[in-house]
């Protein structure tokens, strides 16, 4: 999401040059008219995969399977491809989103409809042998706001091995999230919001930037929260803004992000390895 104009070499150049340890590669930017190319740009995911690793990159993740937590025909097919996908490429993961649409539901119906999923999806994982991210939505619109119902879920099916949760700063600003799970993330996305105009019920993801001093979301402190507990995966850019997006010289604007980072946790004693520039994450 950080460069959704550039194709997937390009992306995957650009993830190399700026230390990066992996990428993860997006399904759905044709959808969000973010992109005109195909997934892979067109390509087979094998052939990405292993230009990714002559690079030096981890494929971290693929995404993303949305509205997961309705189940049908077509959601189990929808899986399998991803799966399917992540397996030929040597993906490390899926990422699945939850309904974002105001579902109604009758009381239970929310939570038997997210483990029947996770209990369908979970014997195609063991397969694989891969994991899926989840990824809770912090929007008053979304079918699963908190990681703690996540985490419910998947204890529900015994999903533990297989089932991770993405900790998004901006969702977990926007849900009102005090609790973090790092025992249970798979990841971490980061963006900012910097407009003092905006009450947090305003916030959406086209005003999420590149971190800087300016971030209203907190997350200096809440990757420090992570880290102090135990964190020690990769963290992924997800900035939604056209901004961002339209940046002559993208490399640099995340190089300055990340180096404000490094700096803040540098400045409280906090700076480890799962923070430096070489092994964050670049999210397309």
């Amino acid at each position: 999401m950080a460069t959704p104009r550039l194709d997937c070499r390009a992306f995957l150049d650009l993830a190399a040059s700026l230390g990066c340890i992996g990428v993860e590669l997006r399904n759905d930017l044709a959808d969000k008219k973010l992109s005109t190319a195909a997934f892979f740009d067109g390509e087979a995911p094998t052939v990405i995969g292993s230009y990714a690793r002559s690079k030096g990159l981890r494929l971290l993740g693929l995404s993303e399977a949305y509205g997961f937590n309705t189940w049908s025909d077509g959601m189990r097919a929808k899986v399998q491809l991803l799966i399917d996908q992540a397996a030929q490429a040597g993906a490390e993961s899926i990422s699945l989103i939850p309904r974002n649409d105001a579902p109604q539901y009758a009381a239970g119906e929310r939570d038997e409809a997210l483990r029947r999923s996770l209990g369908e999806i979970l014997p195609m994982l063991a397969r694989a042998g891969l994991v899926a991210l989840i990824e809770p939505l912090g929007f008053v619109t979304s079918s699963l706001r908190h990681k703690a119902d996540a985490i419910a879920a998947i204890e529900a099916v015994g999903g533990e091995a297989h089932y991770k949760l993405v900790h998004d700063t901006f969702h977990h600003h926007l849900a009102g999230e005090r609790d973090i799970f790092p025992a249970y993330t798979g990841i971490v996305h980061i963006s900012g919001v910097v407009d003092q105009g905006l009450s947090t019920e305003q916030m959406q993801d086209g005003h999420r930037i590149l971190v800087d001093d300016g971030d209203r979301l907190g997350n200096v402190d809440q990757i420090s929260a992570l880290l102090d507990n135990g964190y020690a995966g990769a963290f992924s850019y997800e900035p939604f803004s056209t901004e961002v997006h339209r940046l002559a010289n993208p490399a640099e604007a995340i190089g300055s992000s990340m180096d404000f980072i490094r700096g803040s946790l540098e400045a409280t004693g906090q700076l480890t390895d799962a923070t430096s520039g070489k092994t964050a994450r670049l999210d397309k």
